[in-house]
C-alpha cells in the first residue's frame, strides 16, 4: 500500500473513539468573539431579506447546477441581500444565542463571509465584509478586482465574469475553542452547508452560482486581507445571471 500521505493522517488522526474521547472544561473567559467587525468601515445597509414564498423547495433542489457562464448584466442589491441571509443570516434571536440560516457544531459559527463585487446595481465595485448581526456590508477596498479574484481562484475565468464572488474564511479559533483539533472538520462541514444555501437561494431567484474549492489560498487571502494562519480561506461560490 502506498504510504499515507497528510489528508490520510488528517482523516486518521481526528476520529472519535469509544472510551478516549477528549476530556476538559471550556475556558469561558476566553472563548473567542463570535461576530468580526471591522471598525471604522464605511458600511452599506442591505435591503431586509424575504422570509415568506418563492420557489418551492424541491423543485429548487431539482434545478440546482453549477453555472459556468455569466451575462454581463448586474445582481441587484436585493438579491444580494436574500443570498448573505441564506448564507449566514440571523433567523431566530433570544437572551442566549443567535440562530442563523446555516447549522454550525455547537453554534459556534467559525465561518466569516467576504465579498469581491464586480456587478451588482447600487454598490461600488470592490471588497466588502458580511457584518451578520446587522445585515450590512462593510466595504474594504473600492476598486475593479475582477482579474486579481480570477488569478487567485486558480486562474478560473469564472470568478471574473460572475457579479458577485462570495468568499469563505474560517476563524479557526471559535470552533477549537471547543473541539480542539477535530474543529477542522467541522469548519469545512459548515462552509458547504453555507455554500449549499447560497447555491439553492441564487435558483430560487432564476441566478446561477458554482462553487470554488481549487484557489491559491494565499492569494485569496492577501485579495481579502487575512492572514492565513488565525483566519483562512476555506470555500469560494460565484454567483450571476446565467448566459
Amino acid at each position: 500500500m502506498p504510504e499515507p500521505g497528510i489528508g490520510d493522517t488528517f482523516q486518521r488522526s481526528l476520529k472519535y473513539q469509544r472510551g478516549k474521547l477528549p476530556r476538559g472544561k471550556l475556558d469561558w473567559a476566553n472563548r473567542p468573539q463570535t461576530y468580526k467587525r471591522y471598525s471604522g468601515a464605511p458600511t452599506i445597509q442591505l435591503s431586509a431579506p424575504q422570509h415568506l414564498g418563492g420557489a418551492p423547495v424541491w423543485q429548487v433542489i431539482q434545478q440546482r447546477r453549477s453555472v459556468r457562464r455569466f451575462k454581463d448584466v448586474p445582481l441587484t442589491e436585493p438579491e444580494l441581500s436574500q443570498l448573505l441571509w441564506a448564507a449566514q443570516g440571523i433567523t431566530q434571536r433570544s437572551q442566549a444565542t443567535e440562530l442563523r440560516a446555516a447549522p454550525s457544531a455547537g453554534a459556534l459559527y467559525p465561518v466569516e463571509t467576504y465579498l469581491a463585487l464586480h456587478n451588482v446595481e447600487g454598490i461600488e465595485p470592490g471588497i466588502y465584509h458580511y457584518a451578520v448581526q446587522g445585515h450590512q456590508l462593510e466595504q474594504l477596498q473600492v476598486g475593479d478586482f475582477r482579474a486579481a479574484t480570477a488569478r487567485a481562484a486558480l486562474d478560473q475565468g469564472i470568478a471574473s465574469t460572475a457579479s458577485a464572488v462570495f468568499v469563505w474564511t474560517a476563524v479557526f479559533q471559535r470552533s477549537k475553542w471547543k473541539y480542539g483539533q477535530r474543529a477542522y472538520r467541522y469548519i469545512y462541514l459548515d462552509a458547504g452547508h453555507i455554500a449549499q444555501n447560497v447555491a439553492l437561494g441564487a435558483v430560487a431567484m432564476e441566478l446561477g452560482s458554482c462553487q470554488i474549492a481549487a484557489l491559491y489560498d494565499d492569494e485569496v487571502n492577501a485579495l481579502i486581507g487575512v492572514d492565513g494562519e488565525e483566519e483562512s480561506v476555506v470555500y469560494m461560490t460565484v454567483v450571476g445571471r446565467p448566459g
